[in-house]
């Protein structure tokens, strides 16, 4: 698998393509990151049109629980777990079509 691209590579190539300066591909890209964090707060969901629809899941709390180890076939005890929130990006068509 490739290496992951920086934030830096990406804005020097997003400023490449459409001859910006760096500090204002920067900008957006930050300013973008927090209106998306505050949607995600408000509204528990927020679109990046052509790219992703990322959204708030509840998860609840569970108890303590008796089960068995599928590979070793032992008895285990799974253990409690607080309720939580978790983000999940679900892909617009554009990108699964992309790929």
């Amino acid at each position: 698998m490739a290496k992951m691209m920086t934030k830096s590579e990406l804005i020097q190539k997003i400023a490449d393509q459409h001859s910006l300066a760096r500090k204002d591909v920067k900008g957006v890209i930050e300013g973008l990151a927090t209106v998306g964090h505050s949607e995600l707060k408000k509204s528990g969901a927020f679109l990046v049109p052509g790219f992703a629809k990322f959204v708030v899941i509840k998860k609840p709390a569970t108890k303590e629980r008796a089960g068995i180890n599928p590979f070793t076939k032992e008895p285990t005890v799974f253990k409690a777990r607080p309720a939580r929130k978790i983000v999940r990006a679900r892909p617009v068509k554009a990108v699964k079509d992309a790929v």
